[in-house]
This record gives structure tokens, sequence and C-alpha cells, in this order.
């Protein structure tokens, strides 16, 4: 508060005590010639310094005056306009329990003056732990909670100056060019206050991307007796500890705000192919280091958890080249790529979608090949295609596969799979029964150097025609049902399944026929004798009619056992 608060003391302190006047007598010439007599003899004799001193002490009285002063207590100026320099952490972290009342900490803050067209001082924290409304998904409900004050008089404890994506961000802004005779509306549509938001976005993700470049803090060595050096486990940096609790934000700015995309994609961190162990992370730009010298695109794979991602049949073809590949674990993953779509000049490329193409090899020789292989399994993919019907959007050969027969991918402008599993779970999805997929399964790729596809070439008779066995119509059913589920997708038809694996259990375990066998009859059954019964529980004579609920165990501690 500017205006001076004052606050009255009552003080109690000693002083002198006054001494009375003597009124001065009437003297005679005579009694004054025998004042001065006695008044030379007294200089005539020599007195020191300390028996002055002492005399003088003991002549002085003291007594007890009080006294009403009023004593300023609004002296210190506000935090924000101090000197940066000459507030402590501990004046910052207890600013910080000001603006933000949830307890916790600051993990870290800016102190800055934003001088030009418009001046204004502001502090911003960061905080170390993720507020409730975050932690439940309720991005929309968060208070953008920073303090506006206007020649340091308090015009909003949550005045909206951060987006969406930045509602965490705590702190206070004042400024001398806003008007302070306007309501809330109307300052909210002011040019000065969308020019300070821009400001203080800049300052936040400044902010976060000093956290993320700061040094691993250094730590004591602890030595035994021996003075032998104890080995530490190692610690997790500050920063990654902090995105596993804020990422999902960070992410969805680079989908809000396309003007700060590319520095926010540089503040991501992702699991990859190529980190070990729970808190290993890797930037984009590492990433982007590492890649291939003919890698043109960042591959990543979308998916529900890094065990099935690290074992799907999509990663066969880049672990054989040593290709790094990204994982996207986080529901809001399939959303930022999709709107950010490059990082550096490289486009984001799906692995699980098609149009995955690799330039380490002879282009001329690739296409030969394919050129071959298509040639080769027509058959095979025409009878696919007029079998499955409208269950795939097409059949071909596959350019990537190494270990699975066949795969089942998205068409390039589709939704992948994960995308599709997002969407079913959506709560209020329109026109989608629960457990039914409205989409296309996709696009059927097929291994040419796989043995279950040769031997269902085979198997394929010359003329179009002829009758094709069920035996080859369940197998070419099944190979696509376990394509698809290896792709990530649900089963069409689950009963249709059930039926054709049914049919495969009978004819590998030699069953001719799937009737009941007969039920056992009383003649079959041989006789068992009756075991007896248990003896129940009788209370001991003399307490048939004691009740048990009025048993207290507590009257047995005493017991000695």
């Amino acid at each position: 508060m500017t205006h001076p608060v004052s606050l009255r003391q009552i003080k109690t302190i000693q002083v002198p005590k006054e001494k009375e006047e003597v009124e001065e007598a009437d003297v005679t010439d005579d009694e004054s010639k025998k004042e001065e007599e006695e008044k030379d003899d007294i200089d005539d004799i020599e007195i020191s310094d300390d028996d002055d001193e002492e005399k003088k002490e003991e002549e002085v009285e003291m007594e007890d005056v009080t006294t009403y002063e009023y004593e300023q207590i609004n002296t210190d100026p506000a935090i924000w306009a101090r000197d940066k320099e000459s507030i402590t952490d501990e004046e910052y972290q207890e600013f910080w329990n000001v603006v933000q009342k949830d307890g916790g900490k600051a993990e870290d803050w800016t102190h800055f003056n934003a001088e030009g067209n418009i001046n204004f001082k502001s502090i911003l924290y960061v905080p170390s732990d993720v507020p409730l409304a975050l932690q439940q998904g309720q991005m929309e409900q968060m208070s953008n909670g920073l303090r506006l004050y206007v020649r340091k008089v308090l015009i909003s404890d949550e005045f909206d100056l951060m987006p969406r994506y930045l509602s965490f961000i705590k702190g206070v802004v004042d400024s001398d060019d806003l008007p302070l005779n306007v309501n809330r509306e109307t300052l909210q549509e002011s040019k000065i206050i969308k020019i300070i938001k821009k400001k203080l976005v800049r300052k936040a993700i400044d902010l976060i991307k000093k956290m993320s470049n700061a040094p691993m803090p250094e730590e004591e060595a602890e030595i035994d007796a021996d003075g032998n050096v104890i080995e530490q486990p190692k610690k997790l940096h500050p920063y990654i500890e902090w995105y596993k609790k804020f990422g999902l934000s960070l992410k969805m700015g680079c989908i809000d705000d396309s003007a700060n995309k590319d520095k926010l994609q540089k503040l991501l961190r992702f699991k990859s192919s190529k980190t070990e162990g729970e808190d290993d992370y890797t930037s984009l730009q590492e990433y982007v280091d590492r890649m291939k010298d003919w890698q043109k695109e960042i591959y990543v794979f979308p998916g529900e958890t890094l065990k099935q991602l690290k074992e799907s049949s999509f990663m066969d073809a880049f672990d054989e080249r040593d290709v790094e590949v990204l994982f996207l674990t986080d529901a809001v993953d399939e959303y930022f790529i999709g709107n950010v779509r490059e990082f550096d000049g490289k486009k984001y490329r799906d692995i699980t979608k098609e149009g995955v193409k690799f330039s380490d090899e002879d282009e001329d020789l690739a296409k030969r090949r394919t050129k071959v292989y298509t040639e080769k399994f027509k058959p095979l993919t025409k009878f696919l295609k007029k079998l499955y019907g409208s269950d795939v959007t097409r059949v071909s050969i596959s350019k990537r596969l190494g270990r699975a027969p066949a795969i089942v991918s998205s068409s390039e402008w589709g939704n992948s799979a994960n995308m599709d599993r997002i969407m079913r779970a959506q709560a209020f999805a329109h026109g989608v029964a629960p457990g039914e997929n409205a989409i296309p399964t996709g696009n059927l790729e097929l291994n040419p150097r796989h043995p279950f596809v040769i031997k269902l070439l085979e198997s394929i008779p010359e003329d179009e025609e002829a009758e094709i066995p069920d035996s080859v119509k369940d197998n070419a059913w099944i190979l696509l049902d376990t394509a698809t589920m290896s792709g990530g997708f649900p089963i069409r038809d689950p009963k249709k399944y059930a039926a054709r694996m049914t049919r495969v259990l009978k004819s590998s375990l030699g069953v001719e026929s799937l009737a009941l066998a007969d039920e056992l009859t009383a003649e079959d059954l041989p006789e068992v004798e009756d075991e007896p019964e248990e003896p129940q529980f009788q209370m001991p004579d003399g307490m048939e009619g004691f009740d048990m609920s009025q048993f207290n165990m507590d009257d047995l501690t005493d017991l000695d056992m």
C-alpha cells in the first residue's frame, strides 16, 4: 500500500529529573564578602576528575516518562519494485506463498522490468507441484492466477494474462500505463493488456528454457569409514522431474500457440527406442542430431504402453537399420503431431501409416524388387481383397516388414489405430456404439518373404473361377486377424473370429465332430459314503444364556498369558 500507514507506539523512557529552583535571598555585603573568601579557599583545593564524575552521577536523579510516537509500518516498497539483487531466495519463496495460497514451493522464478512502449514490473513463478485442477484434467477450470496492479493498486487477484497451457504460472504484474477508472471487462480488451500478455508469455517460456538448460546440481561425495567414496544412485535432473508433471501442458501449448510452437518444441522430452530406464528422456534436438545421414523425417510411434511399442512388428525394420523412433504414449501426442507436423524442417512420420520409406538402399534396386514381388503375389492380393471386402482399404506388398507375415497400417491422412482407440474412448463420441469400429480397418501389407504368405499364395488355384477351400479362407482370415491385432486395431467381428479359431483347433487336434459326449448316468458313478456332519459348538454349562455381543476383549489385556 502506497498510502503511509502508521502505528502509535507507547514507550517508557528514563530522563534526568528536573530540580526545583531555589529563590535567591537578600544578602548583606558582609555575607557576600564571606562567601567570596570561602570560594577562593575552595579554588585553592585540588579536586580530581574522578571525584567530579562520581559526584555528578550521584547528583543526577532519573525518572520514568511515558511517550507516544507514531511509526510508519509500510516503509518497505513492494517486492517487485525493489532491486532484484537485494532480494533473497527466502523472500521470493515467502512472496510465492502469498500469490499461491495452496502451499508448496516455487520451482523457479523470474523478476524483470519491461521497458519500451509499455512499461511494467513483474515476478513470475513456476510451481514445483501440479495444481489440483490440472491433476484432474480440468484445464478449463484452472484460474489464470496473475495479480494485476496499476500503480501498486490491486485491480484483480486472478486476471487473465496467461494462455490456457500456462495457467499454472503464478505471479504479479504492475503497470503505470493502464487506466484506473475502467472496469475489468473493458481492461481485458485493452491493447496495452495484449502487449503485456505477449511479453509475459515470452518471459514464461524463457524461464522454462532456463530450467531445461540448467546444469546438473553437484552433490558432495560421501566417504565411508575406510575412506572410500560411496557410489550414489544416479540423480534425476530437476527439469525432467518437473517435466513429468507439466509436459502435457507444454504439448498443449504447441497445439494452441502457433507463434511459439518452435520454442515450446525444444522444451519437450520423449521416450525413444534409444532411451533406457524410467527416467531417461531425449529432446527433439538430440534426436535430430543423432539422425542417420540418409534420414529425412522424424519417426514417431503412437501407442498405449512402451512395452507394446517396443515389441510391435512395426519396429522390425527400424531395429534392423538401427534407426531411432520416438514413442508417443500420451493421448495428446496424436493431436500434437497432427497440428505441429514438423520440427527444424523435419516432418513427423507415423510409422503405423503407409508411405514409410528408407533411403539407405539403392532406389533403382528397390523399385525393381517391388515390381517383381507385386507381379508375383498379384493373384493373392486380388483374392484377399475380394475375400475381405470392406474390412480392408486395400491389400499391398510391404517394403518394411521383417519377422511378421503381415501388418495393418493406416492411410497417410487417416486416423492411426491409437487415434481410433482414443476417439472410441471419448465420453461424448457420437455415432459410434461401445466396441464398434466405424471406420475401415486399414491397409493390409503382406511380407513377400514370409513362409505363411508364400504358402498362402501356393494355396490359391490358378483358375480364378475354381472353388476356394474353406481351410484356405480360414487361414486368410486368421492372417488378417493377427495383422489387425499387431497393428493395434480391434477385431471387427469377435464372434466370427471365435468360430474360425474353433475350426482351426478342431483341425489341428484331429477332432471329427464337435458333438458333446454323453453325460454320466447313475450307473456310471461310484457309491459315495456319507461323511459325518461336523459337530456343532455348544456353550459350556451355565453359559447357555450368555450374550457374546456383550463380551469385551479389553478385559483380557491385564491377564498374564
